[in-house]
């Protein structure tokens, strides 16, 4: 519920743009007026995400080894630790994991394999993510237009991006929860909500990611638009106090859950920034791997096709009317209109100026990007709609203008589609290779799953029995791999995560103690390609049929042999299609030693 004084600061607007028009029909709502209800539009978003939840690859290791690894430890008592979790820097808060580990625990008392409750997880998040989406969908029906909602609904469902990003378990998913009721409590015209919204944006920076507090900059500066407007400055201010006092509520909570766990007091999201910013030339993101200025231009031209190129023309387009003294498209004044499609301008500005670029960082803003893009695509489709003679859009026939915003609009859902399943169909062995582990015979086998040149794809701990641990084999990578977590009986027992780990820096500089030798293996996991070299710490495993066989083969895309389209957008394997543009693959393979009585 939001604070009371919000309702009567609402009654004492004196700016009457915010009044919304009750029975006079919106321009542009002609060509889009078809409305879909909350349930529909949830119903949709959640189809998605499970679909999602189910498919979707893991594209990051570091959701793996920073929350699937600490969850599963909390959980079941051993998994890996990276050095962000050694009480020395403690830059993750276990705060986030708690709160995901609970509902894990509870569906571990139903579910026979682990690999359910990862998936269980996943649903959960899934689910989580459709609520918040459909509860800005429908804000922006209520307070902008119907056929923006719509428009904001099909980019939303049909975006690779949003595909992965809606079911990932990282901080920065978490953060797009949240900026999604952030803006969603800004937005709404129901009641001026400030102090609603600064409390989601501010759970979302302390519980989640800290950088993603700056999506709030646009909106306080709505505020102090508003109360300059209204005169009402010390009800403005009693708002944001009363945000920032909401948001200050799960501060000792997350500060007690971290002291619990580091045996020590600090506060996380700091030493997070600290780090990022503060930390020094041989520390900080920039020793992970940096990128070129034009990296999120390019990962969003291949995740949200043309959505993005809408979402970019959002400004220009949306000052349109405005130019052409036409009356308004949507219901909000302008400079409203305005702020809220700055916030994703302002985040793809300020971490393309960074150097190191993951594409995780971009998710707090994809509900942005799909705003943007569909309120640009609204303004569009308005102008195409004209009847007016007088100008040249209004000569063309309805039935031609029909035809093209129509294609338009399903080659960009297509693309998106084809986008998603490339994706899943062509990385999504690791989730699968691991089955054979799981059947009875292997329940109470004890034994080392080794991981060599493809520890980065491996899906966690869930995917391996109880009494297998994942072990690390020399490869080709010179960097710092992660440890593992002093082993407890049982889940939820006696944690040693206050406890120093050895072999871990901040630097990035290679631990050989995180290494076992290749004849402890049991098994091992390892990619085959056509034309591969073997090296000598990078041996083809798959190929030695002395030392090993297979038990689980999956395809999986030789990126280096498959035409870009391929790689790009998912292509039939027709005989039609010609050989250049389908696509080549090599093989994931789980493997047993044939001298193993496993």
């Amino acid at each position: 519920m939001g604070d009371p004084k919000d309702g009567a600061a609402s009654s004492s607007r004196k700016d009457t743009n915010f009044q919304m028009p009750r029975k006079r029909k919106q321009a542009g709502e002609s060509l889009l007026d078809f409305q879909i209800s909350s349930t529909s539009a949830f119903s949709i978003f959640a189809a998605v995400n499970l679909i999602a939840a189910t498919y979707a690859p893991i594209q990051d290791c570091d959701e793996v080894f920073n929350y699937w690894e600490p969850m599963h430890y909390l959980n079941h008592g051993f998994g890996f630790e990276t050095w962000e979790y050694s009480p020395e820097y403690a830059i993750r808060s276990w705060l986030y994991i708690v709160i995901h580990a609970l509902p894990g625990k509870l569906g571990s008392l139903f579910l026979s394999k682990r690999r359910f409750e990862f998936y269980l997880i996943r649903g959960i998040l899934g689910c989580i993510c459709a609520g918040c989406e459909t509860r800005l969908f429908s804000t922006i029906s209520s307070s902008i237009s119907p056929g923006v909602a719509l428009n904001f609904l099909i980019t939303m469902a049909t975006a690779s991006g949003m595909f992965h990003a809606s079911v990932a378990y990282l901080p920065s998913s978490f953060a797009m929860y949240t900026t999604m009721m952030g803006m969603a409590a800004f937005m709404d015209t129901g009641g001026l909500k400030t102090n609603i919204g600064i409390m989601w944006f501010g759970i979302g920076a302390t519980v989640g990611w800290p950088f993603a507090a700056a999506l709030i900059m646009p909106f306080l500066l709505q505020e102090l638009v508003f109360a300059k407007l209204t005169g009402n400055i010390s009800e403005m201010a009693h708002r944001v106090i009363s945000g920032g006092v909401r948001t200050m509520i799960i501060v000792p909570f997350q500060v007690g859950v971290d002291m619990f766990f580091y045996h020590k007091t600090l506060f996380v999201p700091w030493s997070i920034v600290s780090y990022n910013i503060f930390s020094g030339p041989s520390r900080g993101p920039d020793i992970f791997g940096t990128e070129p200025r034009h990296f999120y231009i390019r990962n969003l031209l291949l995740n949200f096709n043309a959505w993005f190129l809408l979402a970019m023309c959002a400004g220009p387009i949306l000052l349109l009317p405005f130019l052409t003294k036409q009356q308004p498209i949507v219901r909000t004044p302008l400079w409203r209109s305005i702020i809220f499609i700055t916030p994703f301008y302002m985040w793809l500005a300020i971490f393309s100026a960074q150097a190191h670029k993951e594409e995780r960082f971009m998710y707090p803003a994809y509900p942005l990007l799909c705003f943007n893009a569909a309120i640009a695509m609204h303004v569009v489709l308005f102008y195409l709609g004209r009847s007016d003679r007088n100008v040249i859009l209004g000569k063309i026939p309805a039935k031609v203008k029909l035809l093209f915003a129509a294609g338009g609009v399903l080659l960009a859902v297509m693309a998106g589609v084809l986008r998603t399943v490339a994706t899943a169909s062509a990385y999504g062995a690791p989730l699968e290779i691991y089955k054979p582990l799981q059947t009875p015979e292997f329940a109470d086998t004890e034994g080392s799953v080794c991981l060599g040149k493809e520890w980065y794809r491996f899906p966690s701990s869930y995917f391996l029995p109880k009494k297998m641990r994942a072990r690390f084999v020399k490869s080709a990578f010179d960097g710092l791999l992660p440890g593992q977590f002093s082993e407890v009986t049982n889940g939820f027992g006696i944690y040693t995560t206050w406890l120093v780990p050895p072999g871990m820096n901040d630097q990035n500089i290679e631990d050989p103690g995180k290494h076992v030798d290749i004849a402890h293996c049991s098994f091992i996991v390892d990619s085959c390609f056509a034309d591969s070299e073997p090296s000598s710490l990078e041996p083809n495993y798959v190929l030695d049929t002395k030392t090993w066989e297979e038990m689980q083969c999956q395809s999986f895309l030789d990126v280096s042999k498959t035409h870009p389209l391929g790689r790009i957008f998912w292509i039939p394997e027709w005989k039609i299609i010609p050989a250049r543009y389908r696509r080549k693959w090599g093989r994931y393979c789980l493997l047993r030693r044939k001298s193993s009585t496993n």
